[in-house]
């Protein structure tokens, strides 16, 4: 059957608006029940879907092949792993790494989001037998490397589209079309990718042998699906099954904040999108601690399983909405702290240890310049006590998160899980603040300076503008 752009849509549980038209990300409308997910059934993967066990006090770290390197190569990325595992990171997401399409690209060398073929990988970034000798050399340090898939589209020169357009959203015409906001009926604008049709069973099944290709061929440990809320959840169901049945052990990451698609245990994690917007709402000075809390209450109210992935920059942000100098200016470092040691799993994009200070560009080559990894103690800091600290891992592994202070401008909290123990404090304001600690900090170290403290319940305790201190023990 034939796609049209009238009403055979894809399942439309996302937001009315983008906050730009080249993939950058917003809170997404759940309210849209036209395509509601089917009745659940009896699944077919053997074990509990859980979050796997590797994952339990995990950090993410995106990469950009293209611009992490002069070269922008897979090898000269590798050369970078030994440095990355001393840093503490776990999880490397790999932005696409696949063929990029020639037909109506946009720029010089066009959008890694723009496919050409699912089964290679981009000439320009090396060989598959490069990518095979990646995965292993991350695997060796005990690193695990999740694909950035894209199955909301595919470029114009994709290899379906010249045997099958069916595969693809059609006019009445029976032109093949870019993708639709059936909010407006109206092109999103990525003109540079052909709209795929998701009311056809063979793309679908085709689309599912190419990601199962990745599992058992080339053991990569899990995906992050792009635009996952306009993709039918049906469909998820479907693939979710059958990547769990190939490897019990795969990470799903949604593009996506949607509660149905969570607690319906179609995905690991999901973005923490509305909770960025008020860290930058705040930041600006237009909100402040209420509003975290507010939020907390409406996403335990809402979001009954998986995790949130929380961030202060990623590939969309840095490119289009600004660096996180420019959006959160002296405060990016107390959010990063936030994101880090809050409930859910932390994401740090390739470069902020740098650190990044220019949005790249996204359709040339415009390398990172490694040169003075000047925050880089930082962010070894923050993993390592995720690491070492039980009251901080990830989902129903870690602590409850207990607030120690009722303040617009200060947000502290504890977490704590057998015995493990951490104490956030953070002003997230441009203004000196004071406030009266709620329990003892008994000889508990500061994470930044060493130092052991004992701290009475009741002390007024003074707090410079976007000053953090973290205690654990």
């Amino acid at each position: 059957m034939i796609k049209m752009i009238s009403t055979l849509g894809k399942t439309a549980i996302f937001s009315a608006l983008f906050c730009s038209l080249l993939f950058v990300s917003c809170k997404n409308d759940t309210s849209k029940t036209d395509m509601a997910l089917p009745a659940k059934t009896e699944t077919k993967v053997a074990k509990e879907f859980v979050l796997p066990t590797w994952a339990k006090a995990a950090n993410i770290y995106e990469v950009n092949i293209r611009q992490y390197t002069p070269e922008g190569t897979f090898n000269a990325f590798a050369s970078h792993l030994p440095r990355l595992k001393k840093m503490g990171v776990d999880i490397l997401w790999l932005m696409p790494i696949f063929p990029i399409s020639i037909e109506k690209r946009k720029g010089g060398l066009g959008s890694y989001y723009a496919v050409s073929d699912f089964r290679n990988v981009n000439p320009e970034f090396g060989s598959m037998q490069d990518m095979e000798s990646l995965i292993t050399a991350a695997h060796n340090l005990d690193m695990k490397i999740i694909l950035d898939w894209v199955p909301n589209h595919t470029g114009w020169d994709h290899i379906w589209l010249k045997d099958h357009k069916e595969y693809y959203t059609q006019d009445n015409n029976g032109n093949v079309i870019d993708p639709i906001d059936p909010g407006t009926g109206k092109s999103w604008g990525w003109t540079d990718v052909a709209d795929l049709n998701y009311d056809n069973k063979e793309m679908r099944a085709a689309m599912i042998n190419d990601l199962l290709m990745w599992v058992s061929d080339k053991k990569i440990d899990g995906f992050r699906f792009d635009v996952a809320h306009n993709v039918p959840n049906d469909f998820w169901e479907d693939a979710k099954t059958k990547i769990l049945e190939a490897d019990n052990n795969q990470f799903l990451l949604a593009e996506a904040e949607i509660a149905e698609q969570m607690n319906n245990e179609l995905f690991h994690m999901a973005y923490g999108w509305e909770f960025h917007h008020i860290t930058n709402d705040i930041a600006k000075g237009e909100k402040d601690v209420k509003d975290i809390d507010a939020w907390l209450t409406k996403d335990s109210e809402e979001y009954k399983k998986g995790i949130k992935m929380h961030f202060t920059s990623n590939h969309d942000e840095n490119s289009w909405a600004g660096t996180v100098f420019e959006r959160m200016k002296d405060s990016h470092k107390a959010f990063s702290v936030l994101v880090s040691t809050f409930d859910g799993m932390s994401l740090i994009y390739g470069g902020q240890e740098e650190p990044l200070d220019r949005r790249l560009e996204f359709f040339e080559k415009d390398d990172i310049g490694f040169k003075d990894y000047k925050y880089a103690d930082f962010y070894t800091k923050l993993n390592m006590l995720k690491h070492n600290n039980e009251a901080l891992w990830n989902g129903p592994h870690g602590g409850e998160l207990v607030k120690l202070a009722d303040h617009k401008n200060i947000f502290a909290f504890s977490r704590e899980k057998n015995g493990n123990e951490v104490i956030v404090m953070i002003n997230l304001s441009k203004d000196n603040q004071t406030f009266d600690l709620t329990r003892d900090i008994d000889q508990m170290r500061e994470l930044f300076t060493g130092i052991k403290s004992n701290i009475k319940q009741g002390t007024t305790v003074n707090m410079k503008p976007w000053e953090y201190k973290v205690y654990s023990k």
